[in-house]
C-alpha cells in the first residue's frame, strides 16, 4: 500500500465507522457518577455544625450550652469582657444580677461565628471554663467586679 488510489476498487485507507462512539460517554457518565457518590459520602460523614444552643444565667456569670466544644478568644475592653466563639446560633439579648447589680449581655453574628459582649456599669473581668455534660459542651463565664 503505497498510496491511496484506487486498486482493484479498494482504498488504502479504511471508511469511517458509522456507528457512534460510546467510549467518550461511557467515561463522562462514570465521571459524573463518582463525584455525585463522593459529595453524598462527603455529606454524611461531615460533623455536625457546631452551635449555641441555650444560655442560663449562673451564680456569678452566664452558662452556655454548645453541642460541640467550641473555640473561644476573649478579651476584656474598657470594662467589658468580649468572647468570640466559632459556633452558630440566634442573635439574642438579656441581663443578669451579679452582686445585685445589672449585667447585660448580648450575643450577634460576626466574621469569626458569635460574639457575646458582656457590659456592666462598673469594670468586669471574666474567667471562663468548659465541660462535656451529657454529650453537650457546657462552658461556664464566671464574673467579677473590678
Amino acid at each position: 500500500m503505497h498510496g491511496s488510489e484506487l486498486k482493484d476498487g479498494l482504498h488504502s485507507t479504511p471508511e469511517e465507522d458509522p456507528r457512534p462512539k460510546l467510549w467518550p460517554k461511557v467515561l463522562g457518565s462514570m465521571a459524573i457518577v463518582g463525584v455525585m457518590v463522593g459529595l453524598m459520602i462527603g455529606r454524611l460523614t461531615a460533623p455536625d455544625p457546631l452551635e449555641l444552643q441555650q444560655i442560663e444565667p449562673g451564680a456569678d456569670g452566664l452558662v452556655l450550652w454548645f453541642n460541640q466544644e467550641p473555640k473561644v478568644l476573649g478579651e476584656q475592653v474598657s470594662g467589658s469582657l468580649a468572647m468570640l466563639f466559632n459556633a452558630k446560633g440566634e442573635t439574642q439579648k438579656g441581663e443578669f444580677k451579679l452582686n445585685g447589680k445589672d449585667v447585660r449581655w448580648r450575643v450577634q453574628h460576626a466574621d469569626g461565628g458569635l460574639l457575646l459582649n458582656l457590659l456592666a456599669a462598673r469594670p468586669l473581668h471574666g474567667d471562663w471554663h468548659g465541660a462535656k455534660v451529657d454529650g453537650r459542651w457546657r462552658l461556664e463565664v464566671s464574673l467579677r467586679e473590678e
